[in-house]
Order: C-alpha cells, then sequence, then structure tokens
C-alpha cells in the first residue's frame, strides 16, 4: 500500500510526522509518501536510518494554517500539502492521505479533490469508542453538524460498511443516539431518522443512549449529528483523561505503606530464628515485585485500550478516497497508528464497498465538486 502523510500538519511537524513515517514503514513494510517542503523533508529524513525503507518525497512548498479558510485555502493553495497529497490519490498514485493538520482544510480538500461518493450528500468522521468488550463505531464526530434526516440514513449505511469491513463485524447493530431508548423520543431531527432507518434494509436496533457507549453493548455502530457527535468526543476524551489521572494518583499514593503492610506476614517471618532465614526476606523482596507488577499491568493494558493515540485517527467516510484525520497534537507513535489504520482500511477496500452499498438506491449525482485540477 502507498499511504502519502501530510508532513506539514500538526503541533510537531514535521519531526513527529517524520519519525512516525520511518517507524510505520519498518513497522507494516508499506509506501509513505512525504508530502511537504522537500529540502526541509531530507534533511529531517537524514536523522534516521532508513535502509530497505521506501519513503520518498513529494515537493509541496506551501502549506494551510489552522487560522485559514479551509474551503478558500484549499482552493487557493493549490501547492499545499494538503491539496498535493488528496490529488496522489484522486489520480492513483497512492491508496489513502493521512494528515493531522487542519481538519476542515482535510475536509474540504478530500470534497473538492476527490468527491463525494454517489447518494452521498454529507461527509462523516467515523471514530471509536472503547467499550467493556469491543469498540463502537460513531459517526459523524464533527464534520456535518448540521442534518436533515436523510444524512444519518447516509451515515448509517457508509458506517455499516465500515464496521463490517475494517472492524470484521458481521451484519453491524446500528443504533441511533437519542435521549431515550423509546422510538417517540428525541428531536424532529432524531424522529425523522428513527423512521428511515426502521425503514431501511439495515440491522437497525433502535435508540441508544450515551451511557451505551461505554457500559451496554447495545450496538456496533452509533449515529448521531457532528454537532452531538463532536460534543461526544470532547467529553469522551475529557472523561478518559480524568479517570487516568485518578486511578494513577490513587495507585501511587502511599504505595509503599500499602506493599510493606501486604507483606508483612513475610517479613515477619524473616526474625524466627532457624535455619534458611534470608528465604523470608528474598521471599518478600520477589512477592513485593510480583504484587506491583500484577497491579500495573492491567492498569497499562486499560491505558493502552483507552489511549487515543493507539487508534490513529478517524476516517472520513463518503469521499472517493481512504482519508485519515488524526489529531493535531499527534506525536510520531499516533502518526505511526494513522497509517497503520489507512493501510488497513485501504486494504479492505472499504470505497468500493461503500459505493456498492449505495449503488441500488443510487441517483444521478450533479452536486459532486468536480475536482481541482
Amino acid at each position: 500500500m502507498r499511504i502519502v502523510l501530510d508532513t506539514m500538519g500538526g503541533d510537531q511537524a514535521p519531526q513527529a510526522q517524520i519519525k512516525g513515517a520511518v517507524q510505520a514503514a519498518r513497522a507494516y513494510g508499506c509506501t509513505v509518501i512525504l508530502v511537504g517542503p522537500q529540502d526541509r523533508i531530507a534533511a529531517e529524513l537524514a536523522r534516521y536510518d532508513t535502509t530497505g525503507l521506501d519513503l520518498p518525497i513529494v515537493d509541496a512548498p506551501d502549506s494551510i494554517g489552522m487560522e485559514e479558510h479551509p474551503a478558500q485555502a484549499v482552493r487557493r493553495k493549490l501547492a499545499s500539502s494538503h491539496v498535493v497529497g488528496l490529488r496522489l490519490v484522486r489520480d492513483g498514485q497512492a491508496d489513502a492521505f493521512v494528515s493531522a493538520g487542519h481538519s476542515g482544510a482535510t475536509m474540504a480538500g478530500a470534497l473538492f479533490v476527490l468527491g463525494r461518493l454517489s447518494n452521498i450528500d454529507r461527509p462523516a468522521l467515523a471514530g471509536f469508542f472503547p467499550t467493556l468488550d469491543k469498540p463502537v463505531l460513531v459517526l459523524d464526530m464533527g464534520a456535518t453538524t448540521d442534518c436533515k434526516p436523510e444524512y444519518l440514513l447516509q451515515f448509517a449505511q457508509i458506517g455499516s460498511v465500515y464496521a463490517e469491513r475494517a472492524m470484521g463485524v458481521r451484519n453491524p447493530r446500528i443504533a441511533l443516539l437519542s435521549n431515550g431508548e423509546e422510538a417517540n423520543k428525541g428531536n424532529k431531527l432524531v424522529q425523522e431518522a428513527h423512521a428511515l432507518l426502521r425503514e431501511s434494509t439495515l440491522n437497525f436496533v433502535g435508540n441508544a443512549e450515551p451511557k451505551d457507549l461505554l457500559i451496554n453493548k447495545t450496538c456496533d455502530v452509533l449515529v448521531t449529528d457532528g454537532f452531538s457527535g463532536n460534543l461526544i468526543l470532547k467529553m469522551g476524551e475529557a472523561v478518559v483523561s480524568f479517570g487516568a489521572r485518578k486511578i494513577r494518583n490513587e495507585f501511587r499514593r502511599r504505595l509503599v505503606l500499602r506493599v510493606l503492610l501486604c507483606l508483612s506476614p513475610t517479613l515477619a517471618l524473616a526474625f524466627l530464628p532457624g535455619r534458611g532465614r534470608w528465604r523470608g526476606p528474598v521471599g518478600a523482596l520477589f512477592g513485593g515485585l510480583g504484587l506491583v507488577a500484577a497491579t500495573l499491568v492491567p492498569l497499562l493494558r486499560v491505558q493502552h485500550e483507552i489511549d487515543y493515540r493507539a487508534y490513529g485517527g478517524v476516517p472520513l467516510l463518503g469521499v472517493k478516497g481512504v482519508t485519515i484525520i488524526t489529531h493535531g497534537k499527534a506525536d510520531a507513535y499516533t502518526i505511526q497508528n494513522a497509517i497503520r489504520q489507512a493501510d488497513e482500511v485501504a486494504r479492505a477496500g472499504i470505497i468500493a464497498g461503500m459505493a456498492a452499498a449505495l449503488e441500488p438506491a443510487s441517483v444521478n449525482d450533479t452536486t459532486n465538486h468536480r475536482g481541482l485540477a
């Protein structure tokens, strides 16, 4: 697979981007096309051993700043890393595009350069939420804040294909985010979308509340408008950060004292008369290490499962090409996982699957952008 990486997007660009690209190319064996100012990329890349790695550079001297208007910047800056990188995907020279830069510019560029899938009115950002079992796919998470009921039906269609092909979920269960499980709950948008989903051929299981994201395995795909989805995303990040800090603080509090109390019987045996008196201290030492390890391993595993960096990024669904948007604060580990995610999505044939799923209901699409020259 050939993955395009926007090296100029993100708070730590291009250092984190280059390091993450090198790690991904070495770990996954994919080609990572580095798009940005050629001289700057080459200088940063020279710091690493890239023997046997395929890391071609495509020059894009311009970049889009976070303060710029997305659509205007994409139209005006045709030599930006966003536009140049997306063109490579459009022209078949690459299989996916990854950026930690201006997310609005990435979405605008994907619409203008790649175009929308037939019968898709608005794209959606699809993100993963960890649960007690398997992650739930949530969309939209911020691409389209003002929605119509038809948009939510389309989100459900493309989300179902993504869950089946990228997550391995057979006949995914689709739910609609609402303030109650009953069909008559929710605002006008939710109620009208509920009716459309109920009449569709999707495996629609009804409404779901926010608690179902974490506690109950009610669905595999949760559909909502981009405004609500983005609030869930940001609140979820805050809850995870709060919980992790609380657990870490509680674990560290009086740790030595708690370990000593747990091992006090073993330590007491060390002072009893008789042979083998050193067996007690040695046993206490190894027992203490085992106790700490037994406590730390589950905590580290949970931390990994809820760490957004391990997921890499979120796919922009509904456009004619694999596009992964990752966090602006992305470090090298996040970039590496975003490239891995792009590689997996491209291999799974997600775009072709979505086009096929939408084909029976397709109509002549006269609203797609023709793409930037």
